[in-house]
């Protein structure tokens, strides 16, 4: 991460599904930045944190359906040290071929295609409000929240 970039959305207890044959979803952050977009399913964060920002992000998004949110206590720093586990993924706004948002009757979608490798990949990205965890963690109910200022920093990112 370079010194001059900055957090302009993080949203945690994100569901990331890639679409392809038997895939399975889980559980990450999303998060952009004013150069790239990142996808954190291993973090150094403590669980305390991580449990306080997901509570507070669903009262958040209950309120407002915004998903412009930056939580306190995680910032640059934490996200360069997370990015250099290679289970965690980024992508820089050149590699995203398509981004647009979908209303489904459980909640909203975010859908991303991004290209890596000379590969394409597609995503669709959904909040979280409250999970099973028996037997294996899987969300239960999602948030309506509003992805259009998402697509839209994103595509004009995309055009500088």
């Amino acid at each position: 991460m370079e010194s001059d970039e900055q957090i302009k959305a993080h949203l945690v207890s994100v569901w990331k599904v890639e679409k392809k044959l038997f895939s399975r979803g889980k559980e990450c952050m999303f998060i952009l930045t004013d150069k790239r977009l990142a996808f954190v399913s291993k973090t150094e964060a403590k669980s305390r944190w991580w449990s306080a920002a997901v509570e507070r992000q669903v009262v958040t998004l209950l309120k407002s359906d915004d998903p412009m949110l930056i939580h306190d206590g995680y910032d640059g720093k934490e996200l360069a040290q997370d990015l250099e586990n290679k289970k965690n993924e980024e992508y820089s706004f050149d590699n995203v071929v398509g981004v647009e948002s979908e209303e489904k009757k459980w909640g909203s979608v975010l859908k991303l295609k991004l290209k890596k490798d000379d590969k394409e990949k597609n995503y669709q990205l959904s909040v979280v409000k409250d999970w099973v965890t028996y037997p294996v963690k899987d969300p239960v109910k999602f948030l309506k929240i509003n992805w259009s200022p998402v697509v839209e920093f994103i595509n004009k990112q995309r055009a500088k």
